[in-house]
């Protein structure tokens, strides 16, 4: 059974850090692209940095300077540092693993950034 779950959000201050992580189970991680999207209410669900199999990263401008995505193949993890977090990066962060034949979602966890 594939699974992606999301944790480490929660409240913080405008200004803080949070560090984001997203455990695959029941696919072979290390041959997947990974993802961090977010979506705000009333907004569509965005691309906020994703890693490639290979080890390649890709920001979106939102956030670059202030996140880093890596990822540990050993722990079939991902994770998404943020730093200097502000209100507008408030949302439901989703975690994505995917390979030309496959897409799976996390379930999302709640980031609130209050100001």
């Amino acid at each position: 059974q594939v699974q992606l779950v999301e944790s480490g959000g929660g409240l913080v201050q405008s200004g803080g850090s949070l560090r984001l992580s997203c455990a695959a189970s029941g696919i072979i991680f290390r041959v997947y692209h990974m993802g961090w999207y977010r979506q705000a209410p009333g907004k569509q669900r965005e691309l906020v940095a994703q890693i490639s199999s290979g080890g390649m990263t890709n920001y979106a401008d939102s956030v670059k300077g202030r996140a880093t995505i890596s990822r540990d193949n050993a722990k079939n993890t991902v994770y998404l540092q943020m730093n200097n977090l502000k209100p507008e990066d408030t949302a439901v962060y989703y975690c994505n693993a995917r390979t030309p034949l496959h897409s799976t979602w996390g379930q999302g966890t709640q980031v609130t950034v209050s100001s």
